[in-house]
């Protein structure tokens, strides 16, 4: 079944040799974790494409999405608003700096207050 995915195969050229076997490349492994003492945050805010609202920014973090997730869905429980994970970065609805940071920073995990 492998062979006949073609989705896979989309924009390859066509061969004529009957010994060409197509290989599709394999996606890179996520990096592991790193400890919350090594890891460098900084939390900031933003406006931008959100129709003026305001949203607090974690980025920086190093490491698997599911680790990545689970420290989301604690910051949100914490702090009792919304927000979502993903590429790398955390987003909380509403101007909640200074409370992420000392969040983070009792947490274990080396924090900066943005603009």
């Amino acid at each position: 079944m492998a062979q006949q995915d073609w989705k896979s195969r989309l924009g390859v050229v066509y061969s004529t040799n009957p010994d060409f076997q197509y290989e599709t490349v394999q996606d890179a492994p996520e990096a592991d974790t790193l400890p919350p003492e090594k890891q460098r945050l900084t939390v900031r805010i933003d406006r931008r494409r959100r129709a003026g609202k305001q949203v607090t920014l974690v980025e920086g973090f190093v490491g698997r999405e599911e680790d990545l997730a689970a420290l989301a869905r604690t910051l949100k429980t914490r702090c009792g608003v919304g927000g979502s994970a993903a590429d790398g970065e955390i987003l909380i609805q509403g101007d909640l700096r200074d409370k992420l940071v000392a969040l983070l920073g009792s947490m274990g995990y080396q924090v900066k207050r943005g603009n």
